[in-house]
Formats: structure tokens, sequence, C-alpha cells
């Protein structure tokens, strides 16, 4: 049952807002914007997804050398090693690579609708994020805000860290998981005098796409890795499910809302509740998604039929959600965290 109260005024943010970041990018999509207040004013940090204007019989594939510098492949389409049968990634003798390079932007707002860029603008660095970075969660714990992000090369998809006080000066931590790993969300308080994050390792052999729950001592080296959610047969979570935000932080127990996809990659939201001093028991979860693609910007885009949110804001009863839709639009809703409690079935 979807519940959610989608913004009038969607999209948000498209791609022909903004122009590219170098003279020959053109801003593709926008994803998947973390979310987060910062003296008294909301933020989003997006994913930007760049790429070279397309030129005919050619593909273009942008990354980052070992000096942090843009380098860009130049391809011909009729090339016989060239496997070209996904929007999002291309094989070429033999090795992946992705079609667009993303980074994280800045975004401020006054009224939580109109967005404005910001200076700030966060690459990649170094050979584990030279195909960019991507999807970035931002938790608040203590003074100090914590970016997990994905960070992608041609070695896989793993987890990066940096963390600010004041987001003038950033701490690079490098690789906190490692391929394949993606969809790190940080609880925002530490539980029994230790960090607590969800994460999703991927399993190409045996076991799937699941949500695990590690601990940490120091937020930055991690440890007892248990899984805690995983897709369910013939449900609209069945292929993969990953973790959004932070989990927030209700009498019953922690409230997470995840993002779940079938095998035709249909993305829906849906919740979970899990137990307040031992985050690994897994309480209740919603049986249908509390959001799914229906409007045309989440049906048809760069990749269609997604929603996807790793960011959103609290106050009281209202959680206002701000999601990617359809891999290229970033989009707004709200919801009642008294509804969405309503739709968890417990669990026996």
């Amino acid at each position: 049952m979807d519940i959610a109260k989608r913004f009038q005024e969607n999209p948000l943010l498209k791609p022909q807002d903004l122009a590219g970041s170098g003279a020959k990018l053109q801003v593709i999509c926008l994803l998947n914007p973390a979310v987060f207040t910062y003296q008294h004013k909301i933020y989003l940090l997006v994913r930007v997804a760049e790429s070279v204007a397309p030129q005919e019989g050619k593909l273009f594939i942008p990354m980052r050398m070992a000096n942090n510098l843009l380098e860009i492949i130049e391809l011909k389409l009729d090339d016989p090693d060239l496997i070209n049968t996904d929007a999002r990634i291309i094989n070429y003798k033999g090795l992946d690579y992705l079609t667009t390079i993303s980074y994280l932007r800045l975004f401020s707002t006054e009224n939580g609708i109109s967005f404005r860029p910001e200076p700030l603008q966060l690459h990649g660095i170094g050979a584990s994020e030279r195909y960019g970075i991507e999807d970035c969660r931002v938790s608040k714990i203590e003074d100090v805000y914590y970016l997990t992000y994905t960070a992608v090369s041609e070695n896989g998809v793993a987890v990066g860290l940096r963390t600010t006080k004041n987001w003038q000066q950033f701490d690079y931590l490098g690789l906190i998981f490692p391929p394949h790993n993606k969809d790190v969300a940080l609880f925002e308080e530490k539980i029994n005098g230790k960090f607590y994050a969800l994460h999703r390792p991927t399993s190409k052999e045996i076991g799937g796409n699941y949500i695990w729950l590690a601990q940490s001592l120091d937020g930055v080296h991690w440890g007892n890795h248990q899984c805690v959610l995983k897709s369910r047969a013939k449900h609209w979570d069945s292929a993969r499910v990953g973790a959004g935000a932070a989990p927030i932080k209700t009498a019953k127990g922690w409230l997470m809302i995840y993002h779940g996809a079938n095998y035709q990659h249909r993305y829906c939201l849906g919740a979970a509740l899990l137990d307040l001093q031992n985050p690994a028991v897994v309480l209740a979860r919603t049986e249908s998604p509390i959001m799914e693609p229906m409007e045309s910007y989440e049906l048809s885009g760069f990749f269609g039929s997604v929603v996807f949110t790793n960011g959103h804001l609290i106050n009281d009863d209202e959680l206002t959600i701000y999601y990617g839709a359809a891999d290229e639009f970033i989009c707004g809703a709200k919801f009642s965290i008294a509804e969405i409690m309503g739709e968890l079935k417990w669990i026996d």
C-alpha cells in the first residue's frame, strides 16, 4: 500500500538544471541524495552522474587517473570487444566500466522544496574511487557528520568514509567495507557504547543481496557482522534489499526504511522495526511497499520504475523523504511515522 504524500512540485531537481563539472561533461542523472541539517538549514548531498555528450557511433567512458584528474576513454560502438547492453555499465575487453562518473554535490533550501547549488563538490579520491562515488548517507553522531558512500573502481564496489564537523574540512578515512558492499547507514547514536551500521554485501554464488548489521568501537573498524533482513521470494523485494538512511529511534524500536527490488529491477520502499538494545533482532516488517513507482517521473527516466532513498528528515510524526526517481530526478514525499508503524506486521 503506497502511503507516500508526494510533493506537488516534483521533480525538485532535474539534470537540465545543472551544468557539468567540466568542459566536456554533461549531467546525465541526479540520484539518491543524503539529507542533513546544519546551522538550521536543510541540505541535500546529491549524487551527480556525468558523461561526455554522445556522438554518433561513439561511446565515452569517464574515470579518474592516479593523480585524480579526469580521463576519458573513447570507444567505437561497433568495436567487437565491446558489450553494450546496459545503460549503466559496459564491458570492454573483459573489464567492466561505468558509462557515467558520479560525485557528490551540495544543495541547500530554505523551504524544503526549492534547492540551490552550493560550492561544495566531493569527488572520488585514489584507486578505490576511480569510477566515482555514489549514494551517500549522512549520519550525525555527537558532533561529527559521518559520510558513508559507495566507492567504485575496476576492483569492485566498496564503501568509503569521510567525516566532517563544519562542512569545510573533511577527513578521508578510506574504505571501511571492501567489495562487494554498499548501502551503509550508521545509527545516529551508540548502543551500549558501540557504533552500529547497516550494510549490504553482495553474493553472486550463494546467499543473496541481504541487509547486514555490524558493530564498531571507533566508527571505522567494523566486526561482529550479522545478517538481519533478507529478500523474500515472490514479493516486491524478491531480488535485493538495502538500507536507506539512518534508522529512526522510536519507543517500539529502530524504524528502518529500506529499498527492495524484484527481478524486473522495480525498486520500492518498505520498512522494518529493529530491537532497541539488539538491532540484530527484527521485530516487524511491512508486507507491502510503503512507496512504489507510479508517477511518470518515477516510471520513466534513465532507469525506470525506481524510487530509492538514502536521506530523510524527522519532525515529530512527520517523516520527509527525499528520493531518487527513475535514476534521474530528485523528488520529495512525506509520511506519517505512526502510519508506517501501522503497516508493520509483527514477527512471531
